[in-house]
Protein backbone atom coordinates (compact mmCIF):
# COMPACT_ATOMS: atom_id res chain seq x y z
CA UNK A 1 0.00 0.00 0.00
CA UNK A 2 1.39 3.48 -1.24
CA UNK A 3 1.86 5.78 2.34
CA UNK A 4 2.87 8.91 2.90
CA UNK A 5 5.13 8.06 5.63
CA UNK A 6 7.18 5.95 3.53
CA UNK A 7 6.60 8.34 -0.19
CA UNK A 8 8.19 11.35 1.36
CA UNK A 9 11.48 9.94 2.71
CA UNK A 10 11.97 9.18 -1.40
CA UNK A 11 12.36 12.75 -2.82
CA UNK A 12 12.27 11.11 -5.95
CA UNK A 13 9.23 8.65 -5.77
CA UNK A 14 7.25 11.74 -4.36
CA UNK A 15 8.58 14.07 -7.22
CA UNK A 16 7.54 11.51 -10.30
CA UNK A 17 4.61 10.29 -8.25
CA UNK A 18 2.65 13.77 -7.47
CA UNK A 19 4.99 16.42 -9.48
CA UNK A 20 5.39 18.41 -5.96
CA UNK A 21 8.42 18.43 -3.76
CA UNK A 22 8.70 17.59 -0.55
CA UNK A 23 8.67 21.41 0.60
CA UNK A 24 5.76 22.27 -2.12
CA UNK A 25 3.83 19.35 -0.65
CA UNK A 26 3.68 20.76 2.54
CA UNK A 27 3.25 24.16 1.76
CA UNK A 28 -0.42 23.15 -0.45
CA UNK A 29 -1.16 20.69 3.12
CA UNK A 30 -2.70 23.68 5.06
CA UNK A 31 -4.70 25.01 2.66
CA UNK A 32 -6.45 21.12 1.68
CA UNK A 33 -6.46 20.36 5.35
CA UNK A 34 -8.78 23.80 5.43
CA UNK A 35 -10.81 22.73 2.66
CA UNK A 36 -11.18 19.06 3.44
CA UNK A 37 -12.80 20.44 6.87
CA UNK A 38 -15.20 22.62 5.21
CA UNK A 39 -16.33 20.35 2.93
CA UNK A 40 -16.77 17.47 5.58
CA UNK A 41 -17.70 19.19 8.36
CA UNK A 42 -19.08 17.05 11.36
CA UNK A 43 -22.33 19.67 11.42
CA UNK A 44 -24.28 18.81 7.87
CA UNK A 45 -24.52 15.24 6.21
CA UNK A 46 -22.90 14.54 2.88
CA UNK A 47 -26.45 16.13 1.47
CA UNK A 48 -25.94 19.52 3.44
CA UNK A 49 -28.80 18.61 6.09
CA UNK A 50 -28.42 19.07 9.67
CA UNK A 51 -26.91 15.94 11.35
CA UNK A 52 -29.63 14.06 13.46
CA UNK A 53 -26.97 12.07 15.07
CA UNK A 54 -23.27 12.65 16.38
CA UNK A 55 -20.82 12.31 14.75
CA UNK A 56 -18.61 9.37 14.58
CA UNK A 57 -21.21 6.52 13.35
CA UNK A 58 -20.24 3.91 10.91
CA UNK A 59 -17.00 2.91 9.72
CA UNK A 60 -14.03 4.93 9.61
CA UNK A 61 -12.31 5.73 6.18
CA UNK A 62 -8.81 4.02 4.85
CA UNK A 63 -7.09 7.35 4.12
CA UNK A 64 -7.14 8.62 7.59
CA UNK A 65 -4.96 11.44 7.85
CA UNK A 66 -4.73 14.84 5.52
CA UNK A 67 -1.38 14.02 3.96
CA UNK A 68 -2.70 10.09 2.93
CA UNK A 69 -5.90 12.15 0.92
CA UNK A 70 -3.54 15.09 -0.36
CA UNK A 71 -1.13 12.23 -1.75
CA UNK A 72 -4.21 10.02 -3.18
CA UNK A 73 -5.16 13.04 -5.11
CA UNK A 74 -2.32 14.47 -6.09
CA UNK A 75 -1.38 10.62 -7.60
CA UNK A 76 -4.37 10.46 -9.13
CA UNK A 77 -4.35 13.50 -10.96
CA UNK A 78 -0.65 13.30 -12.12
CA UNK A 79 -1.12 9.75 -13.83
CA UNK A 80 -4.60 9.24 -13.95
CA UNK A 81 -5.04 5.64 -13.59
CA UNK A 82 -7.51 3.43 -13.65
CA UNK A 83 -9.66 3.19 -10.40
CA UNK A 84 -8.65 -0.39 -9.90
CA UNK A 85 -5.48 0.64 -9.71
CA UNK A 86 -5.96 3.06 -7.49
CA UNK A 87 -7.68 0.86 -5.17
CA UNK A 88 -4.24 -1.68 -5.58
CA UNK A 89 -2.21 1.12 -4.55
CA UNK A 90 -3.51 2.69 -1.79
CA UNK A 91 -5.96 -0.61 0.02
CA UNK A 92 -9.24 0.18 -1.48
CA UNK A 93 -12.30 -1.28 -3.51
CA UNK A 94 -12.96 0.57 -6.55
CA UNK A 95 -16.41 1.90 -5.20
CA UNK A 96 -14.06 3.24 -2.04
CA UNK A 97 -11.75 4.94 -4.95
CA UNK A 98 -14.96 6.30 -6.74
CA UNK A 99 -16.52 7.99 -4.18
Amino acid sequence: MLKYDVVKRDRRKLLALTGLTIKEFNALLPAFTQADDRQWSGEKTLAGHNRQRALGGGRSGQLDTAEQKLLFILVYQKTYPLQVVMGELFGLSQSGVNH
